[in-house]
This record gives structure tokens, C-alpha cells and sequence, in this order.
């Protein structure tokens, strides 16, 4: 048995005696804290949690956390970790004014990527993938899911759905598999788009589930790469294989992404940059939850995602950081919490549940992550010394986080 104590806790966030699953609309201001508190882990799971008039006299390892704050880790649930090389070029190819859409065009982007994963080892794809985690995880990150995506052939997709195999099999912490076969259609195909779905549906995604591989499916639906047509087809075929839809949606445009994912019952769309009435009202009428990606706005220059107006709606908002070599080479959750405040006018509460509980519920890991409640997994972040929860995002290009813990241990 081991145990572990954190005392003289300044804030204690989003402790529950009564653990929720989701939270929505005016919820997501809501997150409980205690101050002058103390948290105790045992055997990686939080034992208890309380003032410190209460707080046990010893454990096998103790933390003074006097004047800081100690919450949930994050739970990223957007993430394409697996690459092969970043893609600064066209980085600087945007500065000059060309659009994403028009590198995509040219061959770069997503194909760019592509051509180079397919030329790299599952081993180099895996020492990569393996320090980005590593590096999310001391950014505070406890929880997270990875998609392909960069491989668009069957070979290159399945190297791709094995390394993230291998991460989950090495990870300290949880890792969901989402296949992404759908991210853009490869230059071979351009002609003959039939083809390139066939390939998914008849010999991709059977493959996937033979090897048990993914626990989701993804589509690119968006302007300039999959239909809503095209979309339901394949997430249709990954139903039939036990694999849940979660997909990208109305990034460069409205264009019927949301719809497609909601007729489908997706657990969620991300991106939505683009997000009318129409689609917010959709949204409300059903379980699927939109996921944002501020990071991606922010790095490629698009419009942010309307955050405040589903909120007010009543919508359960997730927040995560799309880590991709090409529209957000980053996979900095503070940083993320900080532009939902700053460019979507979120408050600090609704980022951090949008981060930690919904983010979680996102992953359908919520019964073990996201908040701070006896039972769950201890995964837990400490921060620097500060006065409130609003010094979180508002010191955004600082090192806010100064510890974390996983499973009840100090990484």
C-alpha cells in the first residue's frame, strides 16, 4: 500500500462529494473548490479529500502545497500525436498568405504529413509519439486520445493504430485510439473518390477491428475534404464494427459537418469554428457534444469557435488541443485554457470543467477522471503559487504547473 498526502492546500479544485458526469450551460461556472484543504491518494486513487481541521496526520509521502492550487489533470480528448515531422515550411507558407486550404490543395497539409509517415519505421513513429506524451503529461495532461490519420493507406494507417497500441500499453496514463482513415483524400485519388471509400470501408476499417485497434472512428468532414454523404457512409461502416463516431466538423466552413456527426449519434464534433444557430440548436437536441479547439484558431488564424453562445445555449462545451504538426503544434493545455478565456470569453470555471470533466466524459473516462472525487483516479495537477483560479489562464505564458501527479505518484 502506498499513500500520498498534499497539505495546506491555498485551493482545492473541483473536489465532489458527489461526482458528476457532464456539466452544461450555467453548470459549467460551477466548480466546487476548498480552501485550507488537503487531498490524500492511496494505492493511486483519492481516498479522501477535505479541510485541513481534518487532514490525517501522515502518509508514506507528503507535499506542502501552501499557497497553490492543486485540481484535476487534464483530459485531452483531440490529439494527432503520431507523426512523423513537423511542418514548419508551411508555417511560414501562411505567413506569406497562403490558406490552409490552399497548401492542402497544393499537395501539403494533411498529404504532406502523410508522404512522410509512410516513409517512417513504427519505431521513430513511436520514440516521437513517446516524448510528446511525455511532454503533455508535465504540462498536466492525465488523460488523452490519439488519432491516425497520416498514413491513408491501409499499411501506413495500421503502423499508425499499433503505435498508439504501444502507447497505451507503456502510458502512465489512459490513451484512446480514434481512426481517422477519413482525413483527406490522397492525391491517387483525387480522380476517383470512390475508390479511396472503399478502401476504408471494405478493407481499412475491417482490418482495424480485426486487430482491436481503435475504440473510435473519425471523418474530416469539411470543405475540401469529406462530404456529410461521404461521412455517413463511413462512420455507418464503423458502427458495424463497434466503433463510435467522433469527428471533425466545421473548421473551414458550414458546411453540414455537425449534422452529419449528430445523425450519427458521435460523442462528439470538434473543431466547429464555423457554428451557426442551426447547428447549436441541433446540438442541444441531442448527446453529442462539441468539442473546441482554440489552439488551431489561434496558430492557423480562423475564426474561434462561438463558446460563449453555446454556453448561454445550454451546451455542454469540451475543450481540447488538436496537438498536429500542422494547425497547432502544441499540445499546451493552460495555453488552451487561456485563449478559451481570453478569445472566446469563457470564464476560468467553464474552461477548467471543459478541460477536466467534460473533456473526460469526451473519452468516456468520466467515471474515473475529470474531477477530484473518493475513487477516482488520482491524477492530479499542483500549481505555482497564486492567489485565485483566475491566475490559471491569465499568466499564459507562464509555467503554471509545477507538479503533477499521476496514479498517485510524482512524475
Amino acid at each position: 500500500m502506498s499513500s500520498l498526502l498534499i497539505r495546506n492546500i491555498h485551493l482545492l479544485i473541483h473536489a465532489e462529494r458527489n461526482p458528476r458526469t457532464l456539466v452544461k450551460g450555467a453548470e459549467m461556472a460551477d466548480l466546487p473548490c476548498l480552501s485550507n484543504a488537503y487531498v490524500l491518494a492511496e494505492n493511486g486513487r483519492i481516498k479522501a479529500f477535505g479541510p485541513m481541521a481534518d487532514c490525517p496526520e501522515r502518509a508514506d509521502e507528503t507535499i506542502d502545497a501552501t499557497g497553490k492550487l492543486v485540481l484535476p489533470a487534464w483530459c485531452d480528448s483531440h490529439t494527432h500525436i503520431v507523426f512523423a515531422a513537423t511542418r514548419e515550411e508551411e508555417f511560414v507558407d501562411r505567413i506569406r498568405g497562403l490558406s490552409y486550404e490552399e497548401i492542402a490543395e497544393r499537395g501539403g497539409g494533411i498529404l504532406n504529413s502523410a508522404r512522410k509517415l509512410q516513409k517512417a519505421t513504427e519505431e521513430e513513429l513511436f520514440e516521437g509519439a513517446w516524448q510528446r506524451l511525455q511532454e503533455v503529461i508535465a504540462m498536466g495532461t492525465g488523460a488523452i486520445e490519439v488519432k491516425s490519420g497520416y498514413g491513408l493507406t491501409l499499411d501506413s494507417e495500421l503502423k499508425m493504430l499499433r503505435v498508439v497500441r504501444r502507447l497505451k500499453e507503456q502510458s502512465p496514463i489512459p490513451v484512446k485510439a480514434t481512426f481517422l482513415g477519413a482525413h483527406a483524400i490522397p492525391m491517387e485519388y483525387k480522380a476517383n473518390r470512390e475508390a479511396y471509400m472503399s478502401l476504408i470501408i471494405q478493407e481499412m476499417l475491417p482490418q482495424v477491428a480485426a486487430e482491436g485497434l481503435a475504440d473510435y472512428c473519425d471523418v474530416f468532414c469539411d470543405k475540401g475534404f469529406f462530404t456529410p454523404e461521404e461521412t455517413d457512409r463511413i462512420l455507418e461502416a464503423g458502427w458495424k464494427y463497434g466503433l463510435k463516431p467522433k469527428i471533425h466538423a466545421n473548421e473551414l466552413g458550414l458546411t453540414g459537418g455537425v449534422q452529419a456527426g449528430i445523425a450519427r449519434n458521435a460523442i462528439s464534433v470538434d473543431h466547429l469554428e464555423y457554428t451557426s444557430e442551426v447547428e447549436i440548436e441541433a446540438l442541444l437536441q441531442s448527446n453529442t457534444l462539441p468539442a473546441l479547439l482554440p489552439g488551431c484558431a489561434f496558430f492557423l488564424g480562423i475564426p474561434f469557435a462561438p463558446a460563449r453562445q453555446m454556453i448561454d445555449a445550454g451546451l455542454p462545451v469540451v475543450l481540447a488541443t488538436d496537438f498536429n504538426p500542422g494547425s497547432c503544434p502544441s499540445g499546451n493545455m493552460p495555453f488552451v485554457i487561456s485563449l478559451a478565456c481570453a478569445k472566446m470569453k469563457m470564464l476560468p470555471e467553464e474552461a477548467i470543467n471543459a478541460a477536466t470533466l467534460n473533456g473526460a466524459r469526451a473519452m468516456e473516462l468520466e467515471a474515473d477522471y475529470g474531477t477530484i472525487a473518493v475513487g477516482k483516479v488520482a491524477n492530479l495537477i499542483i500549481t505555482r503559487p497564486m492567489m485565485s483560479l483566475a491566475g490559471l489562464p491569465y499568466a499564459f505564458g507562464s509555467k503554471v504547473v509545477e507538479r503533477v501527479i499521476v496514479r498517485g505518484r510524482i512524475v
